[in-house]
């Protein structure tokens, strides 16, 4: 497995992330974690958000003898409130509050590389920056990152302590950090961390039709997967795919290739359960890319190309701030 540098933190070039459309067990979790390691896979992402802490859980126990060997990322402050309604906190006790959770479920003394989920309107960044130093400073974190801020938030975040790291989500299908983010993270050495780098699956070409998703899958509530948009996106995916056979690769690791390609401080988190798109991600890493491939691909997903916003209009508000 290559590697990249996050900042100062050396990693593989490739993540796992969590499968957040689908509950997750102990063996899974287990399976999942020992294969990534025989892969050289070892930044493996979660955060106390998904499945309601449960990942969190399994994933710490599957971290038991072997946690020297990851390195290991989550995040706080994508919160809902009693009713179910999504929020965010980035007060400064609540940081404190959510790393001792998190560590607790974790089963770990200390989180490699710890993120504020989503930045929160109404606290200055700098205070919750500076909380997550403290935490720093007791030894309960290594490296502090920030979850889709925008240009002049990661300005200030990074002024009021060094950032590792900012994740935020980039594909062929979501180019917005193309406008500014990638030069600034290049600019202030910081490195970026995409994620849902499939287009949430729409770039595998794994999915066909928006019927086929969970009734409880997310996913089924997102503009991009409504009926009519669904079908103008999948088009596009069809010539992905096309391409893809043409590098004898499948339309997945195209898609990571293209990301890896874009910038050297770029790292992929997909998230998924099943152990061959697991292994099928990590092969992405070994796939070179000619400049007119990228120009093709770049001619079939500009900015905008896809139909629908990548979130309903309450979520997408809470993004990019």
């Amino acid at each position: 497995m290559k590697r990249r540098m996050l900042g100062t933190l050396n990693v593989s070039a490739i993540a796992l992330g969590a499968p957040i459309y689908e509950m997750t067990n102990d063996d899974e979790i287990a399976q999942l974690l020992s294969r990534a390691l025989e892969l050289g896979i070892d930044l493996i992402d979660t955060s106390d958000a998904y499945q309601d802490g449960h990942h969190e859980k399994t994933l710490g126990r599957a971290l038991k003898g072997r946690r020297d060997k990851v390195i290991l990322a989550t995040k706080f402050g994508n919160i809902r409130d009693k009713n179910g309604k999504p929020g965010v906190n980035g007060q400064p006790s609540y940081v404190a509050e959510a790393c001792t959770r998190s560590l607790k479920h974790l089963g770990v003394d200390v989180i490699d590389l710890y993120y504020i989920h989503r930045v929160d309107p109404g606290v200055p960044v700098e205070d919750t920056i500076g909380a997550m130093a403290r935490l720093k400073e007791q030894g309960k974190i290594r490296h502090i990152g920030i979850s889709e801020a925008a240009p002049a938030t990661l300005r200030r975040a990074h002024a009021a302590h060094p950032i590792t790291a900012l994740q935020t989500e980039y594909s062929l299908s979501s180019r917005e950090p193309e406008d500014e983010l990638l030069d600034l993270c290049g600019s202030l050495g910081i490195g970026f961390v995409a994620y849902s780098p499939l287009g949430r699956g729409l770039l595998s070409g794994a999915i066909s039709d928006v019927a086929a998703l969970g009734a409880k899958d997310i996913r089924s509530t997102q503009p991009r997967f409504q009926p009519d948009n669904m079908r103008r996106n999948l088009a596009l995916v069809e010539k992905l795919k096309e391409i893809a056979e043409e590098h004898r690769c499948t339309a997945a690791q195209l898609s990571l290739a293209w990301l890896l390609h874009a910038r050297d401080f770029i790292v992929p988190v997909p998230g998924t359960k099943y152990l061959p798109w697991l292994e099928d991600n990590a092969a992405a890493v070994d796939i070179a890319l000619s400049a007119s491939t990228v120009a093709h691909l770049n001619e079939i997903f500009p900015r905008g190309v896809m139909a629908g916003d990548r979130y309903p209009p309450a979520l997408l508000s809470r993004v990019h701030i």
